[in-house]
C-alpha cells in the first residue's frame, strides 16, 4: 500500500533531483555525479517511507532502507566536498563511514534492545575513522579529516551513554547518527565552498538546518508534546540544500565559461584578450611609477613540420609542453600567454631593462633548442623572439606589439641568412672536395 500523504514529498524531491540532474549533466564533474547519486538516495529514502508494509519483516526492511539511504546520501555529500578526495586513504574513510552507519542502523532497527551488538557497532563509529586517519598519518594529515574523526568519536561516546536508556534511548541514538552525518556535511561544505555566493550560503545554511532537525525534533517531542508540526516543515532543509546545490553547479558553469573566455583551452594560459588587458595594466603601472616593462613575442620555428610529420595530437602536446617551459623560466609576477596557433607572448614587469629582457629571451630560445621528448616522439624546434621595451621602444600597447613583431621578424630574416650562408659554405666545401678528388684521378 502507499501512504498518499507522503507522495507530495516524494514528488517534490523527485522533481528537484531531476532538475539537479539536468543542470549537472552539462557540468559532468565527479562532484556533480556524487551529488546526483546522493539525491537518488534521498528519493529512495522518501520512497521507502511512502510504502505501507503489511508484515513486520517488510516494515523492518523498509525502515532499514529508508534510514540507510538517508545516511548514505549525507556521507556521499560529505565525501564530495572533501578537498583531498584523491588521497589513497580517502576511499577507506568513505567505506568506514558507510559500513559503520549501515551496520548500526540495521542493528538498531532489528534489535534495539541487543546490548553487546549495539555497543560494538557504536564503538566502530570511533574506531574505524580513527584507524584510517592514524594509518595515513606518516604521509597524510588534514585538519578536516581530524574534525571528522573527532565528530565520530563524540558520536561514539554519546551512543554508549544514551542508546540503552529506556523509552527514548533508541530514538535519540538514531537522531544522533543522522545529526553527525549532516553536521559533517555542513562543516565540509563550509570548508570547501568558502565564497561569497548565493549557492554557497544557501547550501551551507541548508545543511546546518538539516542537522538541527535531528536535535529540534526530539526536544520538541519531549518538552512540547502538544505541538505537532507537519512533515513538510522537517523536510524543508532538504529542499533548501537541493536549490543551493543547483545554484552551486550553475555558478561553477558560469565561472568556467568566464575562464574559457579569457584563457586558452589547450594550454590553460591567458589568451590574447586577457593578455592585452594585462599588458595595458602593466603599462599603466609603469606610467604611474616611472618604471619600465618588456614585451616578448615568440614564434615557434618548424611547428608546421611537427604537425605534418607527427600529427596534430603531438603538436597539441608540444604546445602544452612549451607553455609549461615558458612558465617555469619567468617570474610569477610575469605573464605568459598563447596568443595564436604557434605564437606565445610574455610580459616582463618591473624591475626589468633591455639587458634583462634579452637575457630572458635567450633563455627561452635555449630551452627550445634542445630536443624535446613528447609521447615517444623526439622533437626539435626553435623560436624567434622579438623584444620591445616600454617606454624606450613604444608608449602604447599597439606600438609595443608592432615594435616586438618587427624585432621578431628581423631575427627571423637574420637566422634565415645565417642558415643560407652555412648551407652555401657546406656546398662549397663539398664542391672543393669533389674537384680535388677529380684532379687527383686525372693525374
Amino acid at each position: 500500500m502507499i501512504d498518499w500523504t507522503k507522495v507530495p514529498d516524494l514528488a517534490a524531491i523527485g522533481l528537484l533531483a531531476c532538475a539537479f540532474g539536468s543542470v549537472a549533466r552539462r557540468c559532468r564533474s565527479s562532484v556533480s555525479g556524487l551529488w546526483l547519486t546522493g539525491w537518488g538516495m534521498i528519493a529512495l529514502h522518501f520512497a521507502a517511507f511512502t510504502l505501507v508494509p503489511r508484515t513486520v519483516w517488510a516494515t523492518d526492511v523498509l525502515q532499514i532502507v529508508g534510514l540507510a539511504s538517508l545516511t548514505w546520501a549525507g556521507v556521499l555529500f560529505m565525501w564530495a566536498a572533501v578537498p583531498y578526495r584523491k588521497s589513497y586513504s580517502s576511499p577507506w574513510m568513505l567505506i568506514a563511514l558507510l559500513s559503520s552507519n549501515t551496520l548500526y542502523i540495521t542493528l538498531m532497527v532489528i534489535g534495539p534492545r541487543a546490548r553487546w551488538p549495539l555497543t560494538l557497532a557504536a564503538l566502530l563509529f570511533g574506531i574505524l575513522p580513527l584507524a584510517v586517519a592514524v594509518s595515513a598519518l606518516p604521509r597524510f594529515g588534514h585538519r578536516l579529516r581530524w574534525i571528522t574523526v573527532c565528530l565520530y568519536l563524540d558520536l561514539c561516546i554519546f551512543l554508549l551513554a544514551f542508546q540503552h536508556r529506556p523509552v527514548l534511548g533508541p530514538q535519540l541514538a538514531l537522531n544522533a547518527v543522522l545529526l553527525a552525518v549532516y553536521l559533517g556535511c555542513g562543516i565540509h561544505f563550509w570548508y570547501t565552498y568558502r565564497r561569497s555566493t548565493a549557492g554557497a550560503f544557501i547550501t551551507i545554511a541548508g545543511f546546518f538546518f538539516w542537522a538541527a532537525v535531528f536535535v529540534a525534533a526530539p526536544v520538541l517531542r519531549f518538552f512540547f508534546p502538544h505541538v505537532q508540526l507537519q512533515s513538510e516543515v522537517w523536510n524543508l532543509p532538504k529542499y533548501v540544500v537541493a536549490v543551493g546545490m543547483i545554484l552551486l553547479v550553475l555558478e561553477d558553469q558560469i565561472d568556467y565559461a568566464k575562464y574559457l573566455a579569457l584563457h586558452d583551452e589547450l594550454t590553460g594560459l591567458p589568451n590574447r584578450r586577457l593578455f592585452q588587458d594585462r599588458l595595458a595594466g602593466a603599462l599603466e603601472r609603469c606610467r604611474r611609477h616611472g618604471s619600465s616593462a618588456a614585451l616578448l613575442l615568440i614564434d615557434l620555428n618548424d611547428f608546421k613540420r611537427v604537425n605534418d610529420s607527427a600529427g596534430h595530437h603531438i603538436g597539441d602536446q608540444l604546445l602544452r609542453h612549451v607553455g609549461q617551459v615558458f612558465q617555469g623560466r619567468v617570474r610569477r609576477s610575469d605573464t605568459v600567454s598563447r596568443t595564436g596557433g604557434d605564437e606565445f607572448a610574455v610580459i616582463l614587469e618591473d624591475p626589468v631593462n633591455r639587458e634583462g629582457a634579452v637575457h630572458v629571451a635567450a633563455e627561452l630560445t635555449e630551452a627550445l633548442t634542445a630536443p624535446l621528448l613528447v609521447e615517444g616522439h623526439q622533437l626539435q624546434i626553435g623560436a624567434s623572439i622579438g623584444v620591445a621595451i616600454f617606454p624606450d621602444d613604444a608608449n602604447s600597447c599597439e606600438a609595443m606589439f608592432v615594435a616586438a613583431d618587427s624585432d621578431m621578424y628581423a631575427q627571423k630574416r637574420g637566422s634565415r641568412k645565417r642558415a643560407r650562408r652555412n648551407s652555401e659554405r657546406v656546398e662549397a666545401a663539398g664542391s672543393d672536395t669533389d674537384a680535388h678528388d677529380w684532379s687527383e684521378t686525372v693525374v
